[in-house]
């Protein structure tokens, strides 16, 4: 970035563009609209890329225009406010605890689009804790990868099949600030892979108060096949997913050594960093203290988190490969390969668990809901088997998103009014949220209607866009959702394509469904979006089906899939549909987030009994699919819902949605949402999870 182009009166600027406290805090993203919107536009919402752009004329402009420097000022006071806040609610609460930090690791993170490293829910839940714990004053590091080539863009053929297209991040025009060591060299720090020594190079992200470091093989002094390490993320191949496991564990443990960083707490964001476990014990024993003791200081100050309820999502390695890869590594912990082999083996088995693993060598674990708490405690009952199986010592700390960050301007001017201007730090305040009764009806429906139309104004844009590059179908562009319709009952299906998911439970009866959507008087949209795995061809055939459908001209336009779905589209999509549908398999689902979301925004809940879902509804709040059944086969199981799913769809959601006089608001419906509004935000904020985190983990192991 040529820094020296931006006036001294404005200097400031590039220091919040490379903090991504402004993605969560209105005037930062304000700031940098007004500084140039046509660039603010084009660059994706990317300031790091607006600055390296802008020329020299606009920012001279914006150092004399009053009103730019008025919100500057504000924003620049605002953001030092909470940079040196030593009044947060950790450090009050726990000031003892503030000297050293809590080390977060995890495989990805979603914090904003300008930065790609991220595939799903995992790294979205990853990116809201990090800025929560910002917001809160938690002293944190996290650690995960830097994916230069990140997920992968999607495009669908004509045929509907998935393509997927990767491109390499411009590091000049990203958010990141690459981590040199004392003697100016790129590498930071070694892992040994076998029979030769990697280098791994770290960048740093800001996120307010916490830094998150992102480890990266491409070195010049490593081999072409290990500058491609950390490329891509969630590699299909089971040695190159190892060599990452062992690069983000082991490699992360020694950066934050590097870098004269002493957490006290460590937190695993799934198995597959558990290798940062065993690095600990490495150290602890190479200080002279016995294997046995050493394991025991190691899991007195970790924490493991697991979303993952069926055994085939756990990593798995063979005895063998394990071997390979860390022969010279075991002696160095004064054990015997047995012992060694035996932290990652369940129930005899000769493979090795990621997540037995992380089990057996952290002391506070927990799922991610209530009813994954007792599938998980059922799963890994044989680890302790004089337990019984309530006993197992797995609780659960229910998922929650970061409300700043999946909150429109709209709805949080809305907020400020009738829930009062400090609203935003009171979220997890179940009282306060009683008073979204004080909304007028009128005003949230207005409210409702204005972001659904900023839905509607994006994809006919991204439609418009695609048939300019002269490389679309007619039937793509209705595939794409050109005709939808703003004012018609919008339902949206968005989240990772997986066969468990089931994308395609929608059109079990595809006459019947027919009927309800091409309704004359009571027209019902479906929005389709999301991703396969590049490897997963099941859930690419399931794309296509739901793809096929939404060209199909009986629909009359209303099916449609959005391609490349990300963090900018979902913030549309979770604050401009009118329902939100989930039809996950029972007890398949760990948690999901993406619900909450939609919920912050006023979007209803239709959903199968599972994950959150399960102790969110209440009767009165959304709709729940079926019932708590555990059916003795897929298709039994996939007939039942199906055909719950139409009968509340035509018995219950399209009738309440337009049950209305022409030129008032549906009021059912509106108080529906003021219900679900007021009793999901608090409890699935991720404030409320990251307290209980704090209270029922942190705090216990910091204080060993």
């Amino acid at each position: 970035m040529a820094v020296s182009k931006i006036p001294e009166r404005i200097s400031r600027l590039e220091e919040l563009a490379n903090n991504l406290w402004w993605s969560w805090h209105p005037e930062g993203r304000a700031l940098f609209r007004m500084l140039d919107y046509p660039s603010w536009r084009l660059s994706g919402h990317n300031p790091v890329q607006q600055l390296y752009e802008i020329s020299q004329e606009k920012l001279e402009a914006a150092a004399g225009d009053s009103s730019f420097l008025s919100l500057y000022d504000a924003t620049i006071v605002a953001f030092d406010e909470e940079m040196n806040d030593n009044d947060s609610w950790y450090t009050t609460k726990y000031p003892v605890l503030r000297q050293k930090p809590v080390a977060y690791f995890s495989m990805e993170f979603a914090i904003h689009n300008s930065l790609p490293i991220y595939a799903g829910g995992l790294g979205v839940l990853a990116g809201d804790l990090c800025k929560e714990a910002s917001d809160l004053g938690i002293p944190m590091v996290a650690v995960g990868f830097m994916y230069p080539q990140g997920y992968f863009r999607q495009r669908i053929s004509a045929e509907g099949w998935q393509e997927e297209e990767y491109s390499q991040l411009d590091f000049n025009k990203a958010p990141v600030k690459q981590i040199l060591s004392k003697d100016s060299r790129k590498c930071l720090v070694e892992v040994q892979l076998k029979d030769r020594m990697l280098q791994i190079g770290v960048w740093l992200v800001r996120l307010g108060r916490v830094n998150l470091y992102l480890l990266d093989t491409d070195i010049e002094e490593n081999k072409p096949e290990d500058r491609q390490l950390s490329s891509r993320l969630y590699t299909a191949n089971r040695e190159h997913r190892l060599q990452q496991e062992i690069l983000l564990g082991i490699g992360g443990v020694r950066t934050l050594r590097a870098l004269c960083i002493e957490p006290s707490i460590w937190h695993a964001n799934e198995g597959h960093t558990a290798f940062m476990m065993l690095e600990r014990i490495r150290e602890e024993v190479a200080r002279g203290i016995a294997f046995d003791k050493a394991l025991e200081s190691v899991q007195n100050t970790s924490i493991f988190t697991t979303h993952t309820p069926v055994p085939a999502g756990h990593d798995i390695f063979s005895a063998e490969l394990i071997e390979q890869y860390f022969q010279n590594y075991w002696p160095s912990m004064c054990t015997e390969w047995e012992t060694f082999l035996n932290l990652g083996r369940y129930a005899g088995s000769d493979t090795f668990n990621m997540t037995t693993l992380s089990l057996k060598t952290t002391g506070y674990r927990n799922a991610v809901s209530q009813l994954h708490g007792k599938v998980t405690r059922r799963m890994w009952h044989g680890l302790w088997p004089a337990y019984t199986e309530g006993e197992v010592p797995i609780i659960h700390v229910n998922n929650g998103i970061h409300v700043p960050t999946w909150i429109p301007i709209e709805l949080r001017q809305l907020y400020d009014k009738y829930l009062g201007q400090d609203w935003v730090a009171r979220r997890d305040d179940i009282g306060m949220w009683q008073h979204v009764d004080d909304i007028p009806d009128e005003e949230l429906w207005r409210t409702r209607r204005v972001l659904k139309r900023k839905l509607f104004h994006l994809i006919l844009e991204r439609a418009q866009q695609r048939w300019a590059q002269g490389e679309t179908t007619p039937q793509q562009i209705l595939a794409m959702g050109s005709l939808l319709n703003n004012d018609a009952l919008t339902i949206g299906f968005v989240r990772r394509f997986a066969e468990y998911k089931r994308p395609d439970l929608l059109f079990k009866n595809i006459e019947r469904l027919k009927k309800i959507v091409n309704d004359r008087w009571r027209p019902v949209q479906i929005i389709f979006a999301g991703k396969s795995h590049p490897a997963d061809t099941a859930s690419k055939k399931l794309l296509q089906h739901v793809h096929t459908m939404a060209r199909d001209r009986e629909f009359q336009g209303r099916i449609a899939f959005l391609e490349d779905y990300d963090m900018h589209l979902a913030r549309y999509l979770v604050q401009g549909v009118d329902v939100w549908l989930n039809t996950p398999r029972r007890l398949q689902e760990a948690s999901g987030t993406s619900g909450m979301k939609a919920a912050l925004n006023g979007v209803l809940h239709l959903s199968v009994p599972d994950g959150w879902w399960r102790e969110a509804y209440n009767g009165s709040n959304g709709w729940v699919i079926g019932d708590d059944v555990v059916y003795t086969s897929a298709e039994e199981e996939d007939k039942a819902d199906a055909e719950a799913l139409y009968s509340l769809l035509e018995e219950e959601v399209v009738p309440l949605y337009y049950n209305r006089n022409r030129n008032n608001p549906p009021q059912m419906w509106v108080s529906m949402v003021k219900r679900s509004i007021s009793s999901i935000v608090p409890v699935f904020c991720a404030r409320r999870m990251l307290k209980e985190y704090c209270e029922q983990m942190y705090l216990p192991a910091a204080r060993v």
